[in-house]
């Protein structure tokens, strides 16, 4: 076996580590010192708090109630063989005047025909049909909206995570069912809610 030739490499140099490379520690600190001035430069956005609360207490409630109705609600209003006005007024013990957004009405005709007496209750002429301007027809998101820009709602839903979400939105009162009929939670003037 014959050995391997050797060739001498001329003009070679050593690798060195660029200035600005991200590994030297000057640069490291400059880096951050960037980092924590872009930070304080930023405009910090608190939301301004709406002038209906006094404290949580909502001071826009009062009868009549305007309440949001959720698709899942007429569901399981319809389930336990509620009506949903009547219902609602035993409830508050007060008008009720049950709003229903496009959108609602959307989710219904999409669930297709096996839902058409839930689509004949929510274009009753009892309900307040609310225009929607937003696109998309998903219903969660619209009436969370609409509640956190006017806080003169009641939401009535039976969905667990619009109900996590509408809890955050302080002032908000919600309204389900449980044992067959309506309760109401967050609502402090609420005399017909069953006590806990």
């Amino acid at each position: 076996m014959g050995k391997q030739k050797k060739t001498r490499k001329f003009a070679v140099m050593k690798r060195i580590i660029s200035a600005k490379d991200a590994r030297i520690k000057k640069n490291q600190e400059k880096a951050e010192e960037k980092r924590k001035q872009v930070e304080e430069d930023k405009v910090k956005h608190v939301p301004q708090v709406s002038s209906a609360l006094f404290f949580h207490y909502n001071t826009q409630l009062g009868p009549p109630y305007h309440i949001l109705v959720d698709t899942n609600f007429i569901n399981f209003s319809i389930q336990n063989k509620l009506d949903i006005v009547q219902s609602m007024m035993d409830c508050l013990y007060a008008k009720c005047v049950p709003c229903i957004t496009d959108c609602v009405v959307g989710e219904l005709e999409k669930l297709g025909s096996k839902f058409r007496v839930a689509q004949r209750i929510a274009k009753d002429s009892r309900f307040e049909r609310l225009p929607c301007m937003h696109k998309g027809t998903y219903a969660d998101d619209c009436i969370v909206n609409r509640v956190t820009q006017h806080k003169c709602y009641i939401v009535a839903t039976c969905d667990r995570d619009l109900k996590r979400r509408i809890r955050k939105v302080p002032g908000v009162p919600i309204m389900y069912i449980t044992q067959h009929r309506y309760s109401i939670e967050r609502l402090p003037d609420a005399y017909g809610a069953p006590r806990m």
